[in-house]
């Protein structure tokens, strides 16, 4: 581009972008909301301009204009691990895609009183609608609790009360728990052991349940779940355990872990302790993590659509702000099946 930046001591706005890029404001508006109406040379002229000139869209100012903020609250754990991350990310993304601010509140305490601050510093930022990815109980408890005056879309695996003005939304644990245990039965497993998550989070909870129900429906053992935690060094642990019980003759002939970390410690320790997979127990998994195609061996597992969720948590946010009511929604996972289950052995 040759044309040089306009002298000015004060920030670029938009009709600088406007002039330097020799279209009209109203075609940079379009090129900064994403409008798919403009031709890919002119967005690429106004891309440059806008590079060029440091331009940086006024929120402010956008905010007076419109009355609206367009900019949405985040509530989340912190949590590194994979569920609770993906699904930020997957919220995130599907925000920006329809033009959306996202404000992020990290919350290092669970209880009632700080994620009360969190919300009304949202309130204060004049946030038109949040989102809360609540993997804990407790967080969950808080927000049933808190009147806010914005529509509120909750992210977990639980039922809430018909008089709590929040809208529920989370991956359906018990089908994906169900997909898990009824494979396994279909295999011709009798003895299926769970390896469960940490009780206070409502994912782990919700699949024992389910990996209960399942078992007692086809009139199959419940034996005592083993309480884990997430990590692939409680799974390791609990593996060197479950491999003696398998050489013995007296352990289960298939395992169900919570999560994939879990899978992947148990099957190090079986392989350590010389018990073969599938051959001599059957792993499956939940969550489908990077990689687990190439763990030794693949795992089978329950696949969750992390992006899908983001993409309708912010679809049910944006038709509440609108004036709509949306429903709950349960959205489905699926079964990925691989090579760490198989037929027991004779």
């Amino acid at each position: 581009m040759t044309i040089s930046r306009p002298a000015t001591a004060r920030p670029p706005a938009m009709a600088d972008v406007a002039a330097l890029a020799g279209v009209s404001h109203q075609t940079v508006s379009r090129v900064l909301n994403g409008h798919r109406s403009v031709r890919p040379a002119t967005r690429e002229r106004v891309l440059e301009a806008i590079a060029e000139l440091g331009y940086r869209r006024n929120s402010a100012a956008r905010a007076l204009v419109t009355a609206r903020s367009a900019t949405v609250g985040v509530v989340t754990t912190g949590s590194p691990l994979f569920g609770p991350s993906s699904t930020l990310i997957a919220v995130e993304e599907a925000a920006r895609e329809q033009g959306w601010y996202v404000s992020v509140a990290t919350l290092r305490q669970y209880d009632g009183a700080t994620l009360h601050k969190a919300l009304e510093h949202f309130m204060d930022q004049a946030v038109e609608g949040i989102v809360v990815i609540a993997p804990h109980s407790d967080v969950a408890d808080a927000v049933e609790s808190f009147r806010a005056p914005v529509p509120v879309v909750l992210i977990a695996a639980r039922e809430l009360q018909p008089d709590v003005p929040v809208i529920p939304l989370a991956v359906d644990q018990r089908a994906g728990t169900r997909l898990a245990v009824e494979h396994l039965i279909e295999l011709g497993h009798r003895r299926i052991l769970h390896v469960a998550g940490p009780q206070d989070w409502l994912d782990a909870v919700e699949r024992e349940e389910a990996w209960r129900a399942v078992l007692t429906e086809h009139g199959l053992p419940v034996p005592d779940p083993v309480i884990a935690g997430w990590t692939a060094d409680r799974g390791y642990m609990v593996g060197l355990d479950l491999a003696q019980r398998v050489r013995a003759g007296d352990g289960p002939t298939a395992v169900f872990a919570a999560n994939d970390q879990l899978a992947l410690g148990l099957l190090r320790a079986f392989w350590e302790c010389g018990v073969s997979v599938p051959d001599h127990v059957s792993v499956v998994g939940f969550d489908d993590v990077d990689g687990s195609g190439h763990f030794i061996p693949p795992l089978t597992t329950v696949r969750q659509p992390f992006v899908d969720l983001g993409r309708r948590s912010v679809g049910l946010l944006l038709a509440a702000v609108d004036g709509g009511r949306p429903a709950a929604e349960l959205i489905a996972p699926e079964l990925v099946v691989r090579r760490s289950a198989a037929a027991p052995r004779a």
